[in-house]
């Protein structure tokens, strides 16, 4: 049988993509080259992201550089090096870091605006032009403004008639907007007719042909002002949504034979100490060895309250160092940090998109071909089938509807949506895999719980002292202490951790562990039973039923009973907040699946308000129970399964949508799971679908608000009464608007 070809993943930057359409083309281009199994391009982080085998790795990823530069001959493409990022082998091992290699090396400042029209190009041939909207580019950009106003104005004012007035406009015109010209006429050579540089062309040209000579500069001023805008707020939105994941260390100070040298977090190592000053990031994972301080985790878990660091506390890459110096033994390499694998799921997110982004891509590509011809029947059909017709002013109509029907508010503001309701999650400690997950998490009616680590805090602690008539709470805690002093079972550690105090091991002796039933041993000489009620049964001694739920210690000594200790796992603070916050949100069932004892899990369950309980579960069983609700829910409802992500990951696979509750810097939870929550806290989980519904919310919006005000127009424009001013208002401005609406995402708490 043939092996199957290790595939690797490759990640190129796109320095200077900042055109939703032509990230779209760019995806379609290098996902058609051979050899590329998949291949996605990220608008926000400008990141593309492809699959190969790896034997054509090099050949492919050269093809992929080959092609950008074909479609999109400004964009500076360079490979994102083991500094910002890595990439890994699909098929397990990793792949060595490679050097970036530009493609372009000199800058562009020439035309900033980019195209917008809806047809996903897929063959090589578009614009030179730079989408950058940098300082020196605005400012130039805002000079020439202002000479074509200048220039209008006098050509306005000034009492010119004939050539003179027509060439003061002229003058205007170019300076405004001749790029725009040169770009229609550019992409026509190259095969590329109907975007949005052809159409404002003809537009404005055709404005100067009927004499309407005001009305062609000012409209394209109009355009160049709306694009100036929209790119700002595109750019502004990008760094929000940065700032909001800005948690990457700089350095790290590495404790070395001659001091202490700062270096690259990626040169430590496993076993090196670091040494972590107030106000530094906490560069690696790693266990605190000296000193003690408060760290903000904020950035990690969205949480504002500080935690207590001291030796041998845990501590993880992304944290904020207040006080304290902290020296720290590293425990991971950066690449396995918690702060890599976080950027990494975060900065991918968008690779895995939103059945409404893919909608809205597909659309595109119908509507624009389809406008394009009924504009071309607006302009032809009405002069030769009506009376009194007229040819001149219907071509200008049709003119107008096409330069209104751009889709570029959809193609620009719904990824940035998404994005940005990802970005909100993130900074509220939930971690979205993908804007798939993030729009599913919408139609869940089921959330289904795994109990231990989940809901409880999966650490056992003495919940109940029950000492028989003759014996105190204390001394039946301490022989219960010593009789369980060398077990290593998690009971025995939290009867000793109950007990508090230092166990001299010469008072006990004669230990004797029974399998399946406790221990026999001798404190001070008397001998002491400890275990279940099998054990006292054995040994012929007469017990007390317990009366509460729980794991139950029975203890005798000398063959009198002497009482029991009860020992639990504790709920979590908010797990019964998080059941009531989902049901208030509309989830019609929550279901709690646990390997405990049923009495314990149908304890918990009514605590917590949960509706259903099963217990005495296996994973495989698990499984089953999932499948089972499948069975008897609605086509479109979804399943959500939160576990912590160690021993249900068939669990996680099987749900519509896996929530982790690993906690921070657990490698399985962030692994099996589509959303990890990285607090812990089960009560996120109804954060995270209020996120999710108010970024549908949003998108939704946009979507409705861009179709309907363009529908208006389109209408407006095929009967006469919209202007070329109201057409570029539907494109630029609702864009604009539309940008800033999905920035709002970003604002979520």
């Amino acid at each position: 049988m043939e092996r199957a070809k290790e595939q690797v993943k490759r990640e190129l930057i796109l320095d200077g993509l900042d055109c939703a359409n032509c990230a779209q083309k760019i995806e379609n281009g290098v996902g058609k080259l051979d050899g590329v199994a998949s291949c996605s391009v990220n608008f926000v982080t400008k990141t593309l992201t492809l699959v190969t085998d790896s034997e054509a790795e090099e050949e492919v990823v050269q093809q992929a550089f080959r092609k950008v530069k074909s479609l999109e001959p400004q964009i500076k493409v360079r490979e994102r090096t083991a500094a910002s990022g890595s990439h890994a082998r699909h098929a397990g091992g990793s792949s060595a870091g490679h050097a970036h290699r530009d493609v372009h090396e000199h800058d562009h400042d020439h035309g900033h605006t980019h195209s917008h029209d809806g047809a996903v190009e897929e063959e090589d041939g578009h614009e030179g032009h730079s989408h950058d909207h940098g300082a020196g580019q605005t400012k130039r950009m805002i000079v020439r403004l202002v000479a074509g106003a200048a220039l209008t104005a006098t050509g306005l004012l000034a009492p010119l008639e004939g050539w003179p007035e027509l060439a003061v406009f002229l003058v205007a015109y170019l300076i405004a907007g001749g790029d725009i010209v040169w770009q229609a006429l550019r992409n026509i050579v190259r095969g590329r007719v109907f975007d949005e540089y052809f159409l404002m062309t003809v537009a404005t040209i055709g404005a100067f042909a009927v004499g309407q000579y005001p009305e062609g500069v000012a409209v394209m001023m109009f355009y160049q002002v709306g694009e100036l805008f929209q790119g700002i707020a595109v750019n502004r939105s990008r760094k929000s949504i940065a700032s909001l994941m800005n948690i990457r260390p700089d350095y790290a100070n590495l404790n070395t034979d001659s001091g202490t040298r700062r270096v690259n977090p990626e040169e430590v190592r496993v076993g090196d100490l670091i040494l972590i000053k107030p106000g530094e990031k906490v560069p690696l994972d790693g266990k605190v060895l000296e000193g003690e301080s408060m760290l903000d985790t904020s950035a990690l878990t969205g949480e504002s309250v500080p935690r207590e660091a001291a030796a041998g506390s845990e501590v993880l890459s992304g944290f904020v160092n207040k006080n304290g110096v902290l020296t720290v033994k590293v425990t991971k390499p950066f690449g396995e940090s918690t702060v890599s694998k976080i950027l990494d799921l975060v900065q991918n997110a968008s690779s895995k998109k939103a059945p409404t982004e893919a909608f809205i891509t597909k659309f595109a590509r119908y509507y624009t071909p389809v406008v394009v011809l009924v504009a071309a029947a607006l302009a032809v059909l009405p002069s030769l089938l009506l009376s009194g017709a007229s040819f001149s002013d219907w071509i200008y109509r049709a003119l107008i509807f096409l330069v209104i029907s751009c889709p570029c508010a959809l193609v620009v503001s719904i990824p940035l949506g998404f994005f940005g309701g990802i970005g909100a999650a993130s900074r509220n400690g939930i971690l979205v895999k993908g804007s798939n997950y993030l729009e599913a998490l919408n139609q869940v009616q089921t959330v289904v719980f795994d109990k231990t680590g989940t809901l409880t805090k999966g650490s056992f602690e003495v919940t109940g002292i029950r000492p028989a008539d003759d014996w105190s709470r204390d001394d039946l805690l301490a022989i219960a202490a010593y009789a369980e002093m060398h077990s290593t079972h998690p009971i025995a550690d939290s009867i000793r951790a109950a007990y508090g105090r230092e166990l001299d091991p010469a008072r006990a002796n004669d230990y004797d562990e029974i399998a399946g039933h406790g221990i026999r041993v001798r404190v001070d000489g008397r001998l002491v039973l400890a275990g279940n009620a099998r054990l006292m049964e054995k040994e012929g001694v007469t017990y007390r039923k317990p009366e509460e739920v729980g794991t139950v210690v029975h203890l005798a000594v000398d063959g009198r009973y002497s009482g029991y200790l009860v020992i639990s796992d504790e709920v979590k603070p908010d797990a019964a907040e998080a059941i009531r916050r989902l049901k208030e949100l509309g989830i019609r069932r929550t279901v709690m699946l646990t390997g405990d004892a049923r009495t314990v899990g149908e304890a918990v369950g009514s605590q917590l308000g949960v509706d259903e309980v099963h217990a005495e579960l296996l994973p495989q069983h698990k499984v089953e129970q999932i499948e089972r609700l499948v069975g008897t829910m609605p086509a479109n409802a979804k399943i959500l399964f939160v576990g912590d992500g160690i021993n249900d990951t068939p669990v996680l696979a099987r749900a519509d949508i896996g929530a982790a509750m690993g906690g921070l810097g657990s490698d399985a939870a962030i692994e099996a799971a589509d959303i990890v929550i990285m607090t812990d806290e089960p009560s996120k989980l109804a954060s995270a679908i209020r996120i999710a519904r108010r970024t549908r919310s949003i998108v939704w919006q946009n979507i409705g608000f861009a179709l309907g005000v363009k529908a208006i127009f389109l209408l407006l424009g095929a009967f006469g009464i919209a202007t070329m001013w109201e057409a570029v208002f539907s494109d630029v401005g609702v864009t604009l608007i539309a940008v800033l609406n999905a920035m709002r995402v970003l604002k979520l708490k």
